[in-house]
C-alpha cells in the first residue's frame, strides 16, 4: 500500500522547483504556451485526490478545464458550479463537458449509509435523491460492492441529466453552438475510463417541462 508520509509543506515548494527545472528542459516554450486558455473540455470530476483529469487522460495544462467536487455532482443552486460552467461554455467555448465518477467513491459510499458525517450530510442529500430515484434497480442488487458501483454509474447519469437542464446548456445549443455532454466512470484499481454511452448534444431526451424555448 502506498504511503503519502513522505510529503511535507517544504517538499511541494522544492517539489515546484524541479517540475519548472524539468518542463523547461523538455520545452523552453513551456510557460510561454501557457498564456493562453483554449481547453476544449469541462471536466466535471470528484474532488478524490487518486483521480487527476490531466494524468489518467494523458493531457497537458491548458488541456482540460476542471471543477471538482465531492461525488461529482451538478447541482442547480451550486454557483461555483454554475459560474465554471458558464465560463467554460460561455467564454472558452469548450466543446465537450464530462461527469466523471469513480468507482470506490468515499461520498457515494457515504451517501449509501444512513450514518451522519456532520455538515457534508447536506451535500450526501442530493447524492441520496439519485439512489431513491433508482432504489428499485439498487436493491435488486445483493452483492455490496456491485450494488455501489451500478449507484456510481447511476449517480454519473443523473448529473449528465442535470447538466443538460441548464439553461447555460441548452441555451448554447438553441444558438446552434457545438457542445456534447457525456459520462464517464474512472476505475481506481485498473486506471480504465469507461464511457456509460449517455452523450448527448440535444435537449431532444429532456421531458418536456426541463426545456427551454
Amino acid at each position: 500500500m502506498s504511503t503519502t508520509n513522505h510529503i511535507s509543506y517544504e517538499g511541494l515548494l522544492e517539489g515546484n522547483k524541479e517540475f519548472i527545472a524539468n518542463a523547461l528542459k523538455e520545452d523552453p516554450e513551456y510557460f510561454d504556451k501557457l498564456t493562453v486558455q483554449n481547453p476544449p473540455v469541462l471536466w466535471i470530476g470528484c474532488a478524490d485526490s487518486r483521480v487527476p483529469a490531466n494524468q489518467i487522460t494523458n493531457t497537458k495544462p491548458g488541456e482540460i478545464f476542471v471543477h471538482r467536487n465531492i461525488a461529482n455532482m451538478v447541482i442547480h443552486t451550486d454557483m461555483n458550479m454554475l459560474s465554471v460552467l458558464d465560463y467554460a461554455v460561455n467564454v472558452l467555448k469548450v466543446k465537450h463537458v464530462i461527469v466523471t465518477g469513480h468507482y470506490g467513491c468515499g461520498g457515494i459510499i457515504a451517501a449509501m449509509s444512513d450514518q451522519q458525517f456532520g455538515l457534508i450530510d447536506n451535500w450526501l442529500i442530493h447524492i441520496k435523491d439519485v439512489y431513491r430515484l433508482h432504489a428499485a434497480e439498487l436493491d435488486s442488487i445483493s452483492d455490496e460492492k456491485a450494488r455501489t458501483n451500478r449507484m456510481v454509474e447511476l449517480n454519473v447519469i443523473e448529473n449528465v441529466n442535470n447538466l443538460c437542464k441548464t439553461s447555460i446548456v441548452q441555451n448554447a445549443w438553441k444558438s446552434g453552438q457545438e457542445l456534447s455532454v457525456h459520462g464517464w466512470v474512472y476505475s481506481l484499481s485498473t486506471g480504465i475510463i469507461t464511457d456509460l454511452k449517455v452523450s448527448t448534444s440535444s435537449n431532444d431526451s429532456l421531458d418536456q417541462v426541463f426545456k427551454f424555448k
